[in-house]
């Protein structure tokens, strides 16, 4: 294992110094086992375990490319992390969305364009008026992915869409036991997306604080009675 770390570290090190650059085909592997002091063995672990976690594209007969390197690519990986939380992390994960999807909304009332906006408002619409837990789930989920979308920052985007998965099941579950539970979702979704149409960011900050710090105070009560 030593050996494929430093095998690993090398080859992260020519991206890094701007050697291999985004979409860049590594050398032949032999040529580059010698060039780097290493077995070809070692070589091919280090490969393997870049293209895991998208670092590296492995494409049979063709070669191994550096892939874009784009934020939301190489976070993907942890939401395959996120998934394997347990039950009693999910305050921790609300937590976290706590903090960054305020940020993110305050950002995208001053980087989403009118054509966003309006997209916005037709996810809010979408809704139907008496919506099943899993169509309420669906259109809250996609409405604040788009609001992340919305910030222009794509490293705050993929961590608040890695989010998603951890606190999809509180989202059901505060739907089906909570009386009101839609209508709140709704009302707030409202002020929320009036906040950006009018270029309130500070307003649509606090929106955003309430929203998520509700569900959050809701799921603390409900593991209290547990």
């Amino acid at each position: 294992m030593a050996v494929t770390d430093a095998a690993i570290d090398k080859i992260k090190q020519m991206i890094l110094s701007g050697e291999l650059a985004p979409g860049d085909r590594l050398p032949k592997e032999a040529d580059l086992a010698e060039r780097l002091g290493l077995s070809r063995n070692s070589l091919r672990e280090a490969v393997r375990a870049l293209s895991l976690i998208n670092v590296l594209d492995v494409r049979q007969g063709d070669g191994t490319y550096v892939t874009s390197l784009e934020p939301r690519l190489l976070l993907d990986t942890m939401s395959f992390v996120l998934d394997l939380h347990r039950d009693d992390t999910v305050l921790q994960f609300f937590e976290v969305r706590r903090i960054l999807e305020p940020a993110a909304t305050a950002m995208a009332t001053e980087q989403m364009t009118e054509t966003d906006i309006e997209e916005l408002r037709v996810i809010l619409e979408s809704l139907p008026a008496r919506p099943t837990i899993e169509e309420l789930v669906a259109n809250d989920l996609q409405f604040h992915l788009r609001i992340a979308q919305g910030s222009g920052n794509s490293v705050l985007c993929s961590f608040i869409e890695s989010l998603s998965g951890p606190t999809t099941r509180a989202r059901i579950w505060r739907g089906l036991t909570q009386e009101g539970a839609m209508e709140k979702t709704r009302e707030q979704h409202t002020a929320i997306y009036e906040a950006i149409a009018a270029r309130q960011a500070d307003v649509a900050r606090s929106w955003a604080t309430v929203h998520v710090a509700g569900v959050e105070s809701w799921l603390r009560r409900a593991l209290e009675l547990d």
